[in-house]
């Protein structure tokens, strides 16, 4: 009896957190929002949550009122895929999300169960906004999900850490440290999602190319600039300055983007023909200065 309880002991003692390691998965997507609360970062981080709260980035489920639309199509399209084994919405699972629209717009679907991603599909098909609008891309998912791309090397994010620039103490009772992390400040940071097709999937999808026409296109013929600077540093910071937030209008970020000449020649008329409209040659030059492909996403 007394080498039973030892080595109980030594099981736990080898396997603290294995025993009860699988960690606890949102069974709700008000749990799922709830692990992934960010209402602390306010506090001292106003401004900066401020632009967040403007950004895409805050409203990843519904976007930018094409997206919507778009996963309802997807969640059709798995309905009609005879090998998905998805005959109704609530038949999503979290491996159908991560395989397809989630891998992006919610990565941390991977910490709910199959009862959340059906809830959410659901959310879709009734077109109900207000429970997709309860989890999006926000401070934890950038600053601790997926802020580290080389794991093999430098270990999974630490669940009490949000990683930036610098180390240190952090003033939160959750997240008590800051770790330094180079993903942050590399176009790879913004490349996890912004990329695309995923060919390795069982079902293959095209979605946004817009790093490999960065990493392929800009860099090559002598970009220097990484997302973040143009995004973010030299504009309005975490709002991300981005054409799709500004419903693909705004003057300024036109003018960023692109130099555009019109040339307008001379107007002809017709004298044999005078019930033919005049005519004019216009001549328009677009000239992309975007570090990437407009547009994309």
């Amino acid at each position: 009896m007394k080498l039973l309880k030892l080595i109980a002991v030594l099981l736990f003692i080898t396997f603290p957190a294995m025993s009860f390691a699988a960690e606890k998965k949102a069974k709700t997507v008000d749990e799922l929002a709830k692990m992934y609360d960010v209402s602390s970062c306010k506090q001292c981080h106003a401004n900066i949550f401020a632009e967040w709260e403007k950004s895409i980035h805050s409203r990843s489920l519904i976007g930018s009122g094409r997206t919507v639309g778009g996963i309802q199509g997807a969640i059709k399209n798995f309905m009609s895929f005879k090998h998905s084994g998805v005959k109704e919405a609530k038949d999503m699972t979290v491996s159908h999300w991560t395989t397809t629209c989630f891998k992006c717009h919610l990565p941390q679907i991977e910490d709910a169960t199959d009862e959340v991603a059906a809830q959410i599909a659901e959310a879709y098909m009734k077109n109900d906004r207000a429970t997709l609008a309860k989890v999006n891309i926000n401070c934890l998912v950038c600053h601790n999900k997926m802020a580290v791309t080389h794991q093999w090397r430098d270990g999974k994010p630490e669940k009490d850490a949000v990683y930036g620039k610098k180390e240190g103490a952090h003033m939160d009772k959750v997240y008590k440290n800051r770790k330094k992390s180079a993903t942050m400040t590399a176009s790879v940071m913004c490349g996890q999602c912004h990329q695309g097709p995923l060919i390795d999937r069982p079902v293959t999808t095209q979605c946004s190319t817009l790093y490999g026409s960065y990493f392929n296109a800009y860099l090559p013929a002598g970009g220097d600039k990484t997302c973040q600077e143009c995004h973010m540093k030299e504009v309005d910071g975490h709002s991300m300055f981005s054409f799709r937030d500004r419903n693909y209008n705004d003057p300024a970020m036109v003018k960023r983007a692109l130099d555009v000449e019109v040339d307008v020649k001379k107007g002809y008329k017709s004298i044999e023909l005078p019930k033919l409209p005049p005519s004019a040659k216009v001549v328009i030059k677009i000239t992309n200065n975007a570090g990437h492909r407009i547009p994309d996403g």
